[in-house]
């Protein structure tokens, strides 16, 4: 027999977190822990974190589904079956959780090469829409720090300064130096996207994630199919239904999704995405979705299971003040899990 409880924890950013949506100060996670009856003080930890304005989950209805969760934990197949395409947040961090407990409640997944601390994942470095100083700023920073990948956000402030600021970068470094991403979190429209991404297209930039806002299927596939720089989605796989997925992929052929296991429903959605993409000779990478150490930890260890090679989006656990003590470091560039460090995986208050 399980037990189950939850508990909530605002993360608090070191620095506002600006994005076409606006700037982010804070972000709630909710911890769900789970133990069997014979064995109360070992449990296993998931998250289910969400992000205002883009998880679909039901904000209002959120804290009543988990306490419905916690209390029939021993129903939680039926729960999976209906209600988890409703609340993603929450079969992710349910999945996560159940998983921990199964392997002893230690936050470890499983011996590989990343949690003996011998190979690390490589990251981009993320870098937050500000004014053009604040922008520079950030990249001299991470390039201080040994990236060799950034992900800057656009949209946000003039288009002019944005190019002249990725102009400077990519005159000190050549591509073969530095992959530059860009995410545009849907700030483009049709009318002006493809001048955008032409002028873009001079500084031989990597790839753009979700440059026209998601659920306009058709023009995406129009720009997929005439932009001059590799699309990427993500905004635009939250919400599909498993049924669907290869259909969207059909229909739009991205040159990469990008996937956000906390807004698709958990590791097990992610891992459908990836059998399509593949199939469709579409490429893939996985970025978390602004969790605390805990969501990061699972995404983090399952996606080096999958072997990946490209650069991942795992570097968002830097970015709070009050993030859980964890094994997991960033140096130059690459997330670690030091075996020498221990979690401290108690429950916020």
């Amino acid at each position: 027999m399980l037990s189950a409880r939850f508990n909530k924890h605002t993360l608090i950013f070191k620095q506002p977190g600006g994005t076409s949506r606006g700037p982010l100060y804070t972000k709630d996670s909710w911890y769900i822990t789970i133990s069997r009856h014979d064995h109360p003080e070992r449990f296993g930890m998931g998250e289910c974190s969400l992000i205002q304005g883009l998880s679909p989950d039901n904000i209002d209805l959120f804290k009543n589904e988990l306490k419905t969760l916690c209390e029939r934990i021993n129903e939680y197949p039926e729960w999976v079956e209906r209600r988890g395409a409703l609340f993603p947040a929450i079969r992710f961090g349910l999945e996560t959780a159940l998983h921990d407990l199964a392997e002893g409640g230690n936050c470890f997944f499983g011996e590989t090469d990343f949690t003996l601390g011998i190979t690390g994942i490589p990251t981009n470095g993320l870098v937050w829409m500000g004014d053009a100083t604040f922008m520079k700023k950030q990249i001299k920073q991470k390039l201080d720090a040994g990236f060799s990948c950034i992900k800057m956000k656009v949209g946000a402030i003039d288009f002019d300064e944005e190019l002249e600021i990725l102009s400077s970068v990519r005159k000190e470094f050549s591509k073969n130096q530095l992959e530059i991403r860009l995410d545009a979190n849907g700030a483009f429209t049709m009318q002006q996207v493809f001048e955008k991404l032409k002028r873009l297209s001079d500084l031989e930039i990597h790839s753009i994630e979700q440059p026209i806002k998601p659920k306009q299927v058709d023009d995406l596939a129009h720009i997929c199919r005439k932009s001059p720089i590799p699309i990427a989605i993500d905004e635009e796989l939250i919400g599909v239904a498993e049924e669907n997925i290869a259909q969207l992929l059909n229909r739009t052929k991205p040159d990469y999704i990008i996937l956000k296991p906390s807004l698709l429903g958990g590791l097990h959605m992610a891992k459908k995405w990836i059998q399509h993409a593949e199939s469709n000779h579409i490429g893939w990478w996985i970025t978390s979705a602004l969790e605390s150490n805990i969501g990061l930890n699972a995404i983090a260890q399952w996606t080096f299971k999958n072997g990946n090679q490209l650069t991942q989006g795992l570097g968002t656990g830097q970015l709070f003040t009050n993030n859980i003590p964890s094994p997991l470091e960033m140096h130059q560039g690459r997330l670690f899990y030091n075996p020498a460090l221990q979690w401290k995986k108690q429950l916020p208050d």
